[in-house]
């Protein structure tokens, strides 16, 4: 079964320069930080998955607010803090009747390093390439029972265990347009007998400047279309040491969105469409995933 759990730890690393600038929606970029600058980023997330091949006719609905707060410690080194709240719940089919199950609170605390290892600038034009590598602490809720028992690990707020994010962007921007890809790989842990499958991923984002199609004098907005895609494998999930065969796959989103950016702040919005799912076996697929948020430098 794959929620927004195996989504979010990459997308909400995004933030931006000092000077606001377009940037993937969901996933990162290699664009610095200013050194002893902040930036705040708010993404509110919307994860359907209803499409179940299996007769329990499952539906995952996860909701959440995820704040973001990112620092810059030198010109090429930034830190990230990523803290999500979460809302999940999850209908099925048992024993003759439709069953709820639910939880909301706050998820497991990611904290990400990022360095910007290699830099090309010329006049109008920037390219660069970051690595980063992150940790996911356990501060999440992972023990939650209701009336049936204690609650599947999809629906857990964490998930009990230490995971590691590791991999690269690279970024290539002018004054018209912006490109950006990463390969990134997240080793998950076991906890409470589960350990969710390892998800690796490669995501590409073009960002085009849709108004004004002229440059002018002073900083204006701009307004910029996105299009994204991201290409996600996730390996299959460990119960008691035993692979489960309904889970894990490969699935491949298209992501349209906009971005209205000013000199401090960014407002933007896209929705993630699978076009392809290869799962495994009965795994829940995804019907769509929707993105809105803010970033503001400070």
């Amino acid at each position: 079964m794959k929620t927004l759990l195996h989504h979010w730890g990459i997308p909400v690393l995004l933030v931006s320069v000092g000077t606001a600038w377009s940037a993937p929606i969901t996933f990162n970029t290699a664009l610095p930080v200013h050194e002893d600058g902040w930036v705040l980023r708010g993404q509110f997330i919307y994860d359907n998955n209803s499409r179940d091949p299996s007769p329990a006719n499952r539906d995952v609905r996860v909701s959440g607010l995820i704040s973001v707060l990112g620092y810059g410690v030198t010109r090429d080194f930034a830190l990230f803090g990523v803290l999500p709240y979460l809302g999940k719940r999850l209908d099925m089919d048992m024993g003759g009747q439709r069953v709820s199950r639910s939880d909301q609170g706050f998820g497991d605390l990611m904290v990400i390093g990022r360095y910007t290892a290699y830099e090309s600038n010329a006049l109008g034009r920037t390219f660069r390439v970051a690595p980063f590598l992150g940790v996911k602490a356990p501060t999440g809720s992972d023990n939650a029972q209701d009336g049936l028992g204690r609650l599947p690990p999809p629906v857990q707020l964490g998930s009990g265990s230490r995971d590691w994010l590791g991999g690269a962007v690279a970024t290539y921007q002018t004054l018209d347009f912006q490109v950006d890809s990463q390969l990134s790989y997240r080793a998950n842990r076991e906890a409470n007998g589960f350990r969710s499958g390892d998800v690796s991923r490669f995501d590409v984002s073009l960002q085009y400047r849709l108004w004004p199609q002229q440059l002018g004098s002073g900083v204006p907005a701009f307004l910029y279309g996105v299009l994204e895609a991201n290409l996600v494998h996730a390996e299959k999930n460990r119960v008691g040491g035993t692979r489960d065969g309904n889970s894990g796959g490969t699935t491949l989103f298209l992501s349209p969105g906009l971005q209205y950016v000013t000199k401090k702040w960014i407002l933007e919005a896209g929705v993630q469409i699978p076009v392809v799912q290869d799962l495994n076996g009965t795994a829940l697929k995804n019907d769509y995933i929707f993105n809105a948020g803010f970033r503001i430098n400070f």
